[in-house]
């Protein structure tokens, strides 16, 4: 029955959050909203819900910033890491879509691989060096449907997809420390709230025009569905871990690509050529295999 409960909570999380990305998209496209005003409310929302929620149940939320050498890394975490990713996830998905920003970010465990082997002075195992090969196999396909003359996106939606992987490697890389000293949704919490605040005072946010937007029932009751679908999905992905293995819930997360791509197939009507899904078939395949054989070794 645990073992069920993990497998619900993944499944459910990994749907929302791949929900996520085609909302961005349509948010993008038909509102006046920008990349930087949407991420400013929904990171600094989300990390007062989260926040919010470890107070109600108990939990001590200021503490970290009694020890000024975890409140540093609190705040590089929440500047580089979580606005870092978040930006760079949104930012692809309004030069590209949905589907491609988030199949991007299967990229990071490359550049995982590739920071430890540097970190180490050593070359990555077999099993990382066939994973790699694979996934960079898949993602040849995916942006050139096996075209070796055309490349089906342009140079800046390929940079963008690039930094979604290095910031997501960053985002799993950095904070593992601080997540074993603190309370994971702890640290989640704050670096939501402070890399909201942090986009909000750069792009000075109360100046904006963009806040009318809201008086659009419609808009403002998608954007409420975007940052409560997100909370809720990344509770449910941490919940899971207590249930499953790490294996399983990397398998079971390859759910949310998909879940993003019916539904932009559904809305948008996107669409991928005979090639292109076989190369998401064959990245899905190589990240998790990286998973399993990294779970043996």
């Amino acid at each position: 029955m645990q073992r069920l409960k993990g497998i619900i909570f993944i499944v459910s999380g990994a749907m929302l959050w791949g929900a996520t990305g085609p909302l961005m998209e349509w948010l993008l496209n038909h509102t006046s909203l920008t990349v930087s005003f949407m991420l400013t409310i929904r990171l600094s929302v989300a990390g007062m819900i989260l926040l919010t929620y470890l107070l109600l149940t108990g939990k001590n939320i200021f503490g970290i910033w009694q020890h000024k050498l975890w409140g540093r890394q609190l705040i590089v975490f929440g500047i580089v890491g979580m606005l870092g990713v978040q930006f760079a996830f949104v930012a692809a998905i309004h030069e590209s879509n949905a589907v491609l920003a988030t199949l991007l970010q299967f990229l990071a465990p490359i550049f995982v691989v590739a920071y430890v082997s540097l970190s180490l002075k050593k070359w990555p195992p077999k099993y990382q060096v066939i994973g790699i090969i694979g996934t960079l196999m898949g993602l040849f396909l995916l942006l050139t449907n096996a075209s070796f003359d055309s490349l089906l996106i342009s140079p800046k939606e390929l940079l963008w997809g690039v930094a979604v992987g290095l910031t997501f490697a960053f985002y799993t890389l950095y904070p593992a420390r601080l997540m074993r000293e603190w309370n994971v949704l702890l640290v989640v919490g704050w670096g939501m709230l402070i890399g909201g605040l942090t986009l909000g005072i750069v792009s000075r946010v109360w100046l904006s025009n963009q806040w009318f937007v809201f008086s659009d029932l419609k808009i403002l009751l998608l954007m409420v569905a975007l940052i409560f679908f997100g909370t809720v999905a990344f509770i449910l992905f941490l919940s899971s871990m207590k249930y499953i293995t790490a294996v399983e819930t990397s398998i079971l997360s390859s759910i949310e690509p998909l879940t993003a791509m019916i539904i932009s197939v559904i809305v948008f009507g996107t669409s991928l050529g005979f090639w292109q899904l076989i190369g998401v078939f064959v990245m899905l395949v190589c990240v998790t295999w990286l998973s399993i054989a990294g779970e043996k070794a």
